[in-house]
């Protein structure tokens, strides 16, 4: 099934499309369309993706002859290369390869690779263009789109960053067939929070078709991945540089944020944010928001995900002392996203350590 493009717009005007395809056959062609005929090319992955997709993408660019120069770039796998010292090879190795603003970066990856990418665009020569290539489910759903980029710095998640667009962002949605499981539910985590803070009726189909989302059913898949997107450009659309409702997109994340972080990155990010948004769903209910009934709703259906399993001795407080590092927080207090009802966020200023502690107490009391 061919679903259609998406547009995301600022200012009423387009700026980049949301492509959904099959394989990388189109990519050469949808590059060139972006006006980079005969401009030089850095592919940039991780070891892990690239050894999977990096001869695919560089057969379309090369065997096209619309480009100058193609290279690759290709540093270790993990969230712990996603740090300042991999940016500097990355300009080092674009100013060796005499990089100038006309030419273009594509990033090929995941989360990790998209934010890296995406940053060393913006900073390099004060910006170039790049293009988003998602191959895992948590970046064509959430990171790919949207603009924001960055790297952690010292542990501390995202901490350097800059709003910066990219041209295009071009789906191979048969790439999530190669995902494994831990990866596959990890970009469940950002699927299931657009249901929560914008759309109960997605809430509800995601939950309806949870056979065919697991089984990776081509055409639920292709479904979920357009929602998952539409939502977000819609949000994008109205506060493209997070200054209100977008940081409803952070539901779940501040404390799976800091859970990551304490875990020192065992866990994966989408992992931790399912955790984190049934940590902040008890908080809703303990606030007086949702009702038990949707609480045990939400609970039983990010359990079905089979999340991880915390170790029994996690130090709560230590986490919670991670917050306060968080760049969500404003003063002294948390910008924290809560839920009115399923469908219906809010931000929330007056979460307070003795909230997230009892949550924390009560998930792994309950939930765990």
């Amino acid at each position: 099934m061919k679903i259609k493009d998406l547009t995301v717009h600022r200012d009423e005007k387009p700026i980049y499309n949301i492509t959904f395809n099959d394989s990388y056959d189109k990519l050469a062609d949808s590059v060139k369309e972006l006006g980079f005929s005969n401009r030089k090319i850095c592919i940039v992955s991780e070891t892990n993706v690239a050894s999977l997709y990096m001869d695919a993408i560089l057969f379309s660019l090369k065997e096209s002859g619309y480009f100058k120069h193609i290279c690759e770039f290709i540093f270790p796998a993990g969230e712990e290369s996603k740090n300042l010292d991999v940016v500097k090879d990355l300009y080092e190795k674009l100013i060796l390869e005499h990089f100038d603003r006309n030419d273009l970066l594509i990033a090929l990856g995941g989360g990790v690779t998209g934010d890296l990418t995406g940053y060393a665009a913006a900073t390099y020569l004060r910006g170039i263009d790049f293009v988003q290539v998602p191959t895992s489910l948590l970046s064509q759903v959430d990171s790919s789109v949207g603009g924001k980029t960055g790297v952690d710095f010292s542990s501390y998640k995202n901490m350097v960053g800059a709003f910066h667009m990219p041209r295009l962002v071009y789906m191979n949605l048969n790439t999530l067939k190669t995902l494994d499981k831990r990866q596959f539910i990890s970009g469940m985590g950002e699927v299931i929070k657009y249901g929560l803070i914008f759309d109960k009726d997605y809430y509800n189909w995601i939950k309806e078709k949870h056979d065919l989302i697991y089984s990776c059913d081509y055409d639920t898949l292709s479904e979920l991945v357009y929602k998952s997107c539409d939502s977000k450009r819609i949000i994008v659309e109205e506060d493209p540089t997070e200054k209100g409702n977008r940081a409803l997109l952070n539901f779940g994340h501040t404390l799976g944020h800091a859970l990551e972080k304490y875990m020192d990155f065992s866990l994966l990010h989408g992992e931790c944010v399912l955790i984190g948004s049934v940590l902040a769903s008890i908080i809703s209910f303990n606030k007086g928001n949702i009702k038990k009934a949707d609480l045990d709703d939400i609970i039983n259906t990010i359990k079905a995900m089979d999340i991880p399993v915390l170790p029994e001795d996690i130090d709560i407080d230590k986490i919670i002392e991670f917050t306060r590092n968080d760049k969500k927080a404003v003063g002294d207090k948390l910008k924290f996203i809560l839920l009115k009802e399923i469908g219906n966020a809010y931000i929330d200023m007056t979460v307070s350590s003795d909230d997230m502690k009892l949550a924390f107490k009560e998930y792994m009391e309950k939930y765990n």
